[in-house]
């Protein structure tokens, strides 16, 4: 809750100012280069999942496949939409974004982190049939019903970023208009608010904080009876396998869920450590998201070498 403050029609702000992540002036050549290097591998690493599953027949025909697709889509445009003007942030560069570019922001980190939270979900249940249900599986997972709920989560994650914007930039901003983080993200455009914030934070919590904590809650669901179901399998190479696909989508949400949960459920809080945890989240995720699905999917490491040996095959002819 905040009090109310002069708002003038003189006093509007028309620009905020990021001021980024705390650092030693020392440091800035050092993290521009380290933040400029993750936005490069994240774009590189997520562009070769997406064209190995477009490329590859065996992967693009199977619904966890087109949802890894889509994850690695997602993961791009969300570190296009944080990493570059975090970058800036090191540069003599003006630290200034329009309150349009603030609007535009919010809306998109939102609509993208909160898709790629009901797609985190999807590839659970996906996970769940395959393992649960495997001889139903075709017919409870086609091609068909997961298009339809991807572009549900699409639709989902649209409705949820607006509704946050709107509610958001609903308020009067009369200065300062100085953004004490590195992105235009609720808690922090909320402290400059001239007016009662108490029906915001409400709605943070129960919209974000509860949102994605029942789509955790649902996910570990999903894998308490995966593990139960996998146990059951009787030679040691399945369960093997088994373990291998589902440990890579695991490791993924533990890693964005967590900070995410530890972010909006504690919307009030001013730690120093609420940006460091963002940028894991926000900037490291996906940079790890295609190294763990490369790393430990045996299908993607193979797929991934037929796509290189048909390229050598085609440059040998030549």
């Amino acid at each position: 809750m905040r009090r109310n403050r002069n708002t003038s029609l003189d006093n509007v702000v028309t620009d905020f100012i990021l001021l980024g992540l705390a650092h030693p002036p020392n440091l800035r050549t050092f993290l521009f280069l380290v933040f400029f290097l993750i936005y490069i591998l994240t774009q590189l690493g997520n562009l070769l999942i997406l064209l190995t599953v477009w490329a590859d027949p065996k992967l693009h025909a199977r619904p966890m496949y087109i949802l890894l697709g889509v994850l690695s889509f997602l993961d791009m445009w969300l570190s296009s939409v944080i990493v570059p003007r975090l970058i800036l942030n090191f540069t003599p560069a003006s630290k200034a974004i329009p309150f349009g570019g603030c609007v535009a922001q919010l809306y998109f980190f939102h609509f993208l982190g909160s898709t790629q939270c009901f797609l985190y979900t999807l590839m659970a249940y996906d996970r769940y049939l395959a393992i649960c249900q495997p001889l139903r599986y075709p017919v409870l997972m086609n091609g068909k019903l997961c298009t339809t709920l991807v572009a549900g989560a699409w639709v989902a994650g649209s409705i949820h970023g607006s509704i946050q914007t709107t509610l958001t930039f609903r308020l009067p901003y009369c200065g300062p208009n100085e953004i004490d983080y590195f992105i235009c993200d609720i808690p922090a455009v909320l402290r400059l608010a001239c007016a009662d914030t108490t029906v915001n934070e409400l709605v943070t919590f129960v919209d974000i904080g509860v949102v994605a904590a029942s789509c955790f809650m649902l996910i570990l669901l999903s894998y308490a009876n995966i593990v139960h179901a996998i146990l059951k399998i009787r030679t040691a190479d399945g369960r093997r396998r088994a373990f291998s696909t589902c440990g890579s989508h695991l490791t993924v949400v533990t890693v964005y869920y967590v900070p995410c949960i530890f972010i909006y459920l504690r919307a009030g809080s001013k730690s120093p450590l609420d940006g460091a945890v963002a940028v894991f989240y926000t900037v490291v995720t996906p940079l790890l998201n295609p190294l763990i699905y490369t790393l430990r999917n045996q299908e993607v490491k193979s797929a991934l070498k037929r796509l290189r040996a048909g390229r050598g095959n085609v440059d040998g002819d030549k």
